[in-house]
C-alpha cells in the first residue's frame, strides 16, 4: 500500500509514543507510573463544568464561527488586558481546537516553502514538525544551560539569515522550563527591531505555571508587536486538556490568514467548549492559583529528589511542570544484558525496569537531557523517583 511521502517529512511525538507504551505495559498489568505526559492532574474547575452543562442545556450544539464565537473573542482581549496589558480586538483573535493547532495554524500562515524558522532547543517536540509540515526549514538554535536554556541576543543573531520568516520560542517552555524576563525580551527585540520581514511567535500556553513572579509577554514591545503572534489556551493553566480550546492574538492581517486556514480544516471549535471557555477566561481564578501553588510545593520535592541521584544535572525550572534533567553520566553504563547509549535508551530503561514512562530530551533538540513531569501526585513522584533512583543505581 503506497502513502503520502508526506508522512515521512514528520516523527510521531515521542510524548505521546511514550505515553502510548506506558498504556500498553499497564494493559498488561504492569503499575507504571507516567511522568511522560504534559497534562494536569487536576480535575476542571466547577464554576467550568457548570458552564459547560449549562451550554448542553441551552443546546449550543450547532456549527461556531469558524474564528470563535464573538463574546468568547471578546473575553480573550479581556483577558489579555487584565493579565498581560495588551490591547486586542477581537479581530485580532481566532479560536481553535487546541493550542497546537493555532501553532499550525499560524505557521502554516506566514511559512512558505523554503522559509527558515529559528527555534531555540530545547523546544516542544511538535513546533520542527509543524515547519516540516509547512515546507519550512526549521534551524535549531542549540541553547546552554548555563543561560538557563535560553537564547541569547547573539545567537538570536546569528542565526537568522534572508531566508529566515519566524522565530518560534515558548515562555514558560515545555520542556526545559525557562522563563525570559522583561529584560531578556527588551535584549531579544533589539535584534528583532532590525530585521522587519520577521514574524514572532510566541507560545504561552503555560503563563499561568510560573514560579519566579509575573509573565512577561514579548507583544509588549510596541516596535515588534505587529509581528507578534500570541498562542495561548485552557489545557495547562485550568486543568482543561480534553476541552480541546487554544486561541491566538495577532496582527488582523494573519488572524484572517488563520481563519481562512482553519475554515478548510476543522471549522469551528466545539460550541460547549468555547461557552465554558468565557467563564474559564472571564471567572474565578482562584482554582488556577491554587494549582500553581501546588505544582511549586512538587518542583521543590523533585528538585530534592534529583539532587540525591548521582551523576544528574538539572537546572530548576522557572515555569511549566517539568524538570529537564542531563543525564548523560550514564552514558556507556550497563546492566548484566543491556548497554545505555543515550537517552533513548535510559527512557526505555526507566519504563520497562522502574516502570517510570519518561521523555527522552533527543525528541526535544537536547540529546543529553530527559523530560519528567510533576503534574503528578506527590505520592506518585515520589515512588517514581524512589524507582529511578534504585535503577540508575543498577547501571555500572
Amino acid at each position: 500500500m503506497k502513502l503520502s511521502s508526506r508522512l515521512q517529512w514528520f516523527n510521531e511525538p515521542e510524548t505521546l509514543k511514550m505515553a502510548k507504551l506506558g498504556r500498553e505495559l499497564r494493559s498488561q498489568g504492569v503499575d507504571v507510573i507516567d511522568l511522560s505526559l504534559g497534562e494536569p492532574d487536576f480535575d476542571t474547575p466547577d464554576h467550568i463544568k457548570e458552564a459547560a452543562k449549562k451550554a448542553v442545556d441551552e443546546n449550543y450544539s450547532h456549527y461556531t464561527p469558524v474564528a470563535g464565537y464573538a463574546d468568547l473573542r471578546e473575553a480573550v482581549c479581556t483577558k489579555l488586558l487584565r493579565d498581560n496589558n495588551l490591547m486586542y480586538k477581537p479581530e485580532n483573535i481566532v479560536v481553535s481546537t487546541g493550542a497546537k493547532q493555532s501553532l499550525a495554524n499560524a505557521v502554516w500562515a506566514v511559512v512558505s516553502p523554503g522559509d527558515e524558522v529559528v527555534i531555540p532547543t530545547p523546544y516542544w517536540v511538535t513546533y520542527s514538525e509543524i515547519v516540516k509540515l509547512g515546507e519550512g526549514v526549521p534551524v535549531l538554535v542549540r541553547t546552554k544551560i548555563e543561560n538557563g536554556y535560553k537564547i541569547t541576543p547573539a545567537e538570536l543573531e546569528a542565526a537568522i539569515t534572508p531566508q529566515t520568516r519566524l522565530f518560534m520560542f515558548s515562555s514558560p517552555c515545555n520542556p526545559s522550563g525557562s522563563v525570559y524576563s522583561k529584560n531578556e525580551l527588551a535584549a531579544l527585540v533589539t535584534v528583532l527591531e532590525k530585521h522587519p520581514d520577521v514574524f514572532i511567535l510566541s507560545d504561552e500556553i503555560y503563563e499561568y505555571i510560573n514560579f519566579v513572579g509575573k509573565h512577561e509577554s514579548i507583544a509588549q514591545f510596541d516596535s515588534i508587536k505587529d509581528r507578534v503572534i500570541i498562542i495561548n489556551g485552557l489545557s495547562k493553566g485550568y486543568a482543561m486538556t480534553g476541552y480541546r480550546l487554544g486561541y491566538m492574538a495577532a496582527p488582523a492581517e494573519v488572524a484572517k490568514a488563520c481563519e481562512k486556514l482553519q475554515g478548510q480544516l476543522t471549522s469551528g471549535a466545539n460550541a460547549v467548549t468555547q461557552r465554558a471557555a468565557i467563564v474559564a477566561l472571564t471567572g474565578d481564578m482562584e482554582p488556577t492559583y491554587a494549582m500553581n501553588e501546588e505544582f511549586a510545593r512538587r518542583r521543590a520535592r523533585m528538585l530534592e529528589l534529583l539532587s540525591a541521584i548521582p551523576h544528574v544535572v538539572c537546572a530548576p525550572p522557572d515555569g511549566a511542570f517539568y524538570v529537564f534533567p542531563v543525564i548523560s553520566g550514564y552514558f556507556g553504563k550497563s546492566t548484566a544484558d543491556q548497554t545505555i547509549k543515550d537517552a533513548d535508551d535510559l527512557c526505555m530503561y526507566l519504563l520497562n525496569t522502574a516502570h517510570v514512562s519518561t521523555v527522552t530530551g533527543r525528541a526535544f533538540g537536547e540529546p543529553d537531557c530527559i523530560r519528567i513531569s510533576f503534574a503528578n501526585s506527590m505520592d506518585k513522584i515520589e515512588e517514581a523517583m524512589r524507582r529511578i533512583s534504585t535503577a540508575l543505581a543498577n547501571l555500572s
